[in-house]
């Protein structure tokens, strides 16, 4: 009996308690594990995932069409030909307008060049200018069969009006009556007769005219100018044949910016710091040749008007080479004993 190992109460008790404090850990270490083996497969298979997807990708960016510039597309459609031909058909066309060229009319014979009017003289009036047209058919303007005579001699003039605003009242019915006598009005369908309407006015009047009549130059008076008819006829004789002619009184001077004053602009604004004008013919008499009336023709609907019409015509003249012709002698305000023009 004395071989037999022997324990005392005091040592069962201490395995027993060492025994019950393993076992929570245990347990915590196989959780632990078990929750480090998911989180390395999970790291694992996004690793995989990642692999894959970049291989994916990589051979799709391998396989995308190049992709192609203007240029290629161009080369592509057999446009690039085209291209050219368009470009050259547009620099042709804005040359053309340039010159002031009308469609479906080509240049005139020199065998009909003799036919061709030497110039078309419209003298601005309105509604109520009656006695001040009978005026000037009394003095410098002819009248009946002088004035078919002077037609005769390639000089066609005219008493430029617009049309009433209440069409076919008591102003146009006047005009009209007046005209039957009397056969010297052009008569401007298209525009209405109103004293701000005056830029628009002279764009109408060099537009239709050009379409009326076929003639070296085209003549703007105002009315309240006398003019000396043999000395402008003189004057014009000795320029014809010029093309690109813009002649006249030529000047330039202050924009007036302020409201209620006289030659007041609106578009002040758009004429720079100075404010100043640029070189134009006076409004009082300015000449266009047929070529510069044509052109106001094919642009009329993209030509900016301004307050007054002869810096309108002026800014007209800027985008064409116009030849300007600073002429003394149709300064009518002037002192010149040789003017052609006076303020009547």
């Amino acid at each position: 009996m004395e071989g037999l190992p022997t324990t005392t109460k005091a040592e069962r008790r201490w395995r027993s308690k060492n025994l019950q404090t393993s076992k929570p850990s245990l347990v915590m270490a196989f959780f632990s594990c078990v929750a480090w083996l998911y989180v390395a497969g999970r790291l694992w298979q996004d690793a995989e995932n990642r692999t894959l997807l970049s291989n994916l990708l990589k051979k799709n960016i391998e396989q995308r069409p190049k992709v192609l510039t203007v240029e290629d597309k161009l080369m592509v459609l057999g446009c690039k030909d085209l291209e050219r031909r368009i470009v050259e058909a547009e620099m042709d066309l804005t040359l053309a307008k340039s010159q002031g060229y009308l469609k479906h009319q080509l240049r005139q014979s020199e065998s009909s060049s003799e036919q061709k009017l030497l110039a078309v003289i419209g003298v601005y009036t309105g509604f109520g200018s009656h006695l001040k047209r009978n005026t000037f058919r009394g003095s410098w303007m002819p009248r009946g069969d002088a004035l078919k005579k002077l037609e005769e001699r390639g000089v066609v003039i005219r008493f430029v009006i617009g049309r009433s605003a209440n069409r076919g009242d008591s102003l146009d019915r006047n005009i009209d009556e007046e005209n039957r006598k009397t056969k010297d009005f052009f008569i401007l369908e298209g525009h209405e007769e109103a004293q701000e309407e005056l830029p628009k006015k002279v764009k109408f009047f060099f537009s239709t005219a050009v379409q009326n009549w076929d003639a070296e130059f085209y003549v703007k008076v105002d009315d309240n100018i006398d003019v000396d008819l043999e000395g402008l006829v003189g004057l014009l004789e000795r320029r014809r044949g010029q093309d690109s002619a813009y002649i006249g009184c030529m000047k330039s001077g202050e924009v007036v910016a302020e409201v209620g004053k006289p030659w007041y602009e609106p578009d002040w604004w758009k004429f720079g710091d100075e404010k100043s004008y640029f070189r134009h013919a006076s409004g009082s008499l300015l000449i266009l040749s047929k070529n510069l009336a044509r052109y106001i023709n094919i642009n009329s609907a993209s030509l900016k008007t301004y307050a007054h019409d002869d810096t309108s015509v002026g800014s007209w003249m800027m985008g064409v080479q116009a030849t300007y012709i600073d002429d003394n002698r149709l300064c009518c305000s002037s002192i010149r004993q040789d003017k052609v023009c006076s303020m009547a």
